[in-house]
């Protein structure tokens, strides 16, 4: 049991729990939700039961990708799973959901099933075996836009407001460059495995050309959307360091193992750092910038 139990628990790569975590807490900032029991509820729910369906669903069509992958067999980046441990998984993420589900959809009613089915739809979508958009390049990155359902969950799930358009607007670009970026690090063993992605299609350099300007979108938008400096701040400085990383250290080039486990804890700081201040300060609520003023 507890063999089993850890193999779930990495194929729900908790390494990479914290777009979700960071999506979810977003509408919750300044509101006083936190004091309900639902609000930690929710923030469980987002974590292991939503990433094993997320990353466990994608493991089962990906597997002989996931063969060919360095990153796998690691809590930061998912696990590698046996043909047995890989046949028994569909039954254990049905199982997880039909437990945690009643509940949510008790609190929620009907607009929560249509959010939870919103998200089973996009992943049916992109993890299709035969025409999945995960292979279909740059449909694999409109694709995340699925991932904003989070944040009507949170909504929904906690009564709260939900956030202004141009929110959604900075969180397109967030997913966009979370799903580059992972595609940067596997270029190689998807090129191994013959699939298409948009870094495999465009090549290593031009799709950091891409992600840079990303970047830059979401400091435009920190700075002249929400009015926010220090956040569009560290932004500056991550896109400094992309630039640096292009045209400086590694050009054209991938990145080795342990660099890239490296940049993945880097990614948890930074992600738990900017969760902390936007939590704190709700500056992704508000349109403070002189764009909107």
């Amino acid at each position: 049991m507890g063999a089993r139990f850890s193999f779930l628990l990495k194929a729900s790569r908790p390494g990479l729990w914290f777009p979700t975590i960071w999506l979810y807490a977003l509408p919750l900032a300044g509101t006083g939700a936190w004091a309900s029991p639902w609000a930690w509820v929710g923030l469980v729910w987002v974590t292991f039961p939503l990433n094993l369906l997320t990353y466990g669903w994608n493991d089962l069509v990906d597997r002989e990708t996931d063969r060919l992958n360095p990153r796998k067999d690691t809590w930061l980046f998912g696990a590698r799973g046996t043909d047995a441990q890989l046949a028994a998984l569909p039954r254990a993420i049905v199982a997880v959901q039909a437990v945690t589900w009643p509940a949510l959809l008790w609190r929620g009613g009907l607009p929560m099933l249509a959010v939870l089915g919103g998200m089973v739809g996009f992943m049916a979508i992109y993890n299709h075996p035969t025409r999945g958009w995960r292979a279909r390049p740059p449909l694999e990155l409109l694709a995340q836009v699925g991932y904003l359902l989070v944040v009507l969950f949170a909504v929904r799930l906690n009564g709260v407001a939900a956030p202004p358009a141009w929110t959604f607007a900075y969180l397109v670009l967030f997913c966009a460059q979370a799903q580059l970026m992972g595609e940067v690090m596997d270029v190689e063993p998807d090129r191994a495995a013959g699939r298409r992605t948009t870094a495999t299609v465009l090549g290593v350099g031009t799709t950091k050309l891409l992600i840079i300007t990303v970047v830059a979108a979401e400091v435009t938008l920190l700075c002249g959307v929400f009015g926010d400096l220090l956040f569009g701040g560290m932004m500056l400085g991550a896109l400094g360091w992309l630039l640096v990383d292009r045209f400086v250290v590694f050009g054209e080039g991938g990145y080795t193992l342990f660099q890239m486990k490296l940049f993945g804890v880097g990614s948890n700081v930074l992600a738990l750092l900017t969760l902390a201040y936007v939590g704190w300060t709700g500056c992704l609520l508000h349109l403070d910038g002189p764009w909107v003023r």
